[in-house]
């Protein structure tokens, strides 16, 4: 064989050892970045759609659409639009993890149209806190002090108090009556992933919920007229400690939802309207929040991040939501937000769950510059509901300054199967 022939003939016999040798290394090495992720441990359920019951990502884009952002490190998300209930994207959507105080979503969306925001009180008894676990986030609820409901409502919303959680639940029956309930009205919502142990989404053993389930019930919450009001606000007088003698003083609350107060390098996101974040040991930074955009409203829900970068879990939800906005109507959807059970066999009230038609849950007795700003911008949709709360530069907007409108002619498609439960 002349020379040159054999000089490269021994150059491919390289090539073709190097591919053979180098290339599975390699893969061996993605595989064990892979490894390191964290992986659902369950058959995820289907509910929603085929599509959302597949580990990692999913998404369907189409002509012009933008990619995904770079650097999203949650276990679990989901975006989605809040009217006609299409899921846009997602990625792990029905994975089974520890929820933290957004399970307060499901908590204030069973218990509010059985404790609405009148000028009930309440003085507080030292069984009432009694349950509230070590560590937990409080707003400030003191034995023997007179609360409202209305000032209940706000610890919890604003500052997560757990502490407030507690009291309502026991002048709703009691825990573990509220947690029954709240069990009930998960099941009624199909937020079938959900397993509630605390009202309050303190670390528990066997309490889970997921991104698509957190995402329903913020659907359904965001039906509530109450609901949205306290999920927006930015910031409130709570009471302070009663002295004999002299008038009871207030002190100022914030809402801990960064995307609307803004701190520590979170900008406060345009047209924010809520819901809800939290964080304990084991489920991480958790978060749903609501926002809109020329007319669009999308829901995004956010949990566990893993990166080391404060306040993540706002970060990879703005960054969700702007791809979400950019992304409407350019992608396929890879499922839906199912509607109630009660809808679909059209045996209850489409506001989901017990006690949802009292006019606070049903966003009756709005006020008339509301209802005009609503009329003006609903136009001829008439299951539109509900008043968005902007918020702009950390100010809150007045609130008939924009319309929020989410459809209470909920998604009518095919309902999905359960999975196996492990």
């Amino acid at each position: 064989m002349p020379a040159l022939k054999k000089i490269a003939s021994t150059v491919a016999s390289a090539a073709v050892l190097s591919s053979l040798v180098l290339t599975p290394a390699w893969a061996a090495d993605k595989d064990k970045e892979k490894d390191k992720q964290p992986q659902p441990n369950h058959v995820m359920s289907s509910i929603g759609g085929e599509q959302l019951s597949k580990v990692g990502t999913q998404v369907n884009l189409g002509p012009g659409a933008p990619v995904l952002p770079k650097g999203l490190t949650g276990r679990s998300w989901v975006v989605a639009d809040a009217e006609n209930g299409q899921v846009l994207a997602a990625h792990n959507a029905h994975w089974r993890l520890p929820p933290a105080s957004t399970l307060k979503m499901l908590f204030a969306d069973t218990v509010l149209p059985a404790l609405q925001p009148t000028t009930l009180t309440h003085t507080v008894k030292d069984s009432d806190l009694a349950g509230v676990g070590e560590g937990s986030s409080l707003v400030g609820v003191k034995e023997d002090h007179t609360y409202t409901v209305h000032d209940l409502w706000l610890g919890v919303f604003l500052r997560s108090g757990n502490d407030a959680v507690h009291v309502l639940s026991e002048m709703n029956g009691g825990v573990a009556e509220t947690v029954t309930a709240m069990q009930k009205h998960a099941e009624e919502l199909q937020a079938l992933d959900t397993t509630v142990v605390s009202p309050d989404g303190y670390d528990a053993p066997g309490q889970v919920s997921s991104a698509y389930d957190l995402t329903l019930i913020a659907r359904s919450g965001m039906q509530k007229k109450d609901f949205r009001e306290y999920a927006a606000t930015a910031s409130a007088d709570f009471p302070g400690e009663k002295k004999k003698g002299k008038k009871r003083e207030t002190f100022e609350i914030q809402n801990t939802n960064r995307l609307i107060t803004g701190d520590n390098g979170v900008e406060p996101y345009k047209g924010i309207a809520g819901v809800k974040n939290g964080y304990t040991t084991h489920a991480g930074n958790t978060f749903t929040g609501v926002a809109e955009r020329d007319g669009r409203v999308l829901l995004v829900t956010v949990m566990n991040p893993s990166a080391d970068e404060s306040h993540a879990v706002y970060k990879e939800a703005a960054d969700l939501l702007d791809w979400g906005f950019a992304a409407s109507g350019k992608v396929r959807p890879v499922g839906e937000l199912v509607p109630p059970k009660s809808v679909d066999t059209g045996t209850g009230d489409i506001s989901g769950g017990k006690g949802a038609q009292p006019a606070s849950g049903a966003d009756q007795g709005t006020g008339g510059q509301a209802k005009a700003a609503h009329a003006a911008a609903a136009g001829q949709a008439s299951g539109g509901v509900g008043v968005a709360l902007a918020i702009v530069g950390g100010v809150l907007v007045a609130l008939a300054a924009a319309v929020f409108l989410v459809n209470r002619r909920w998604p009518l498609g095919g309902r999905g199967r359960q999975a196996p439960q492990d």
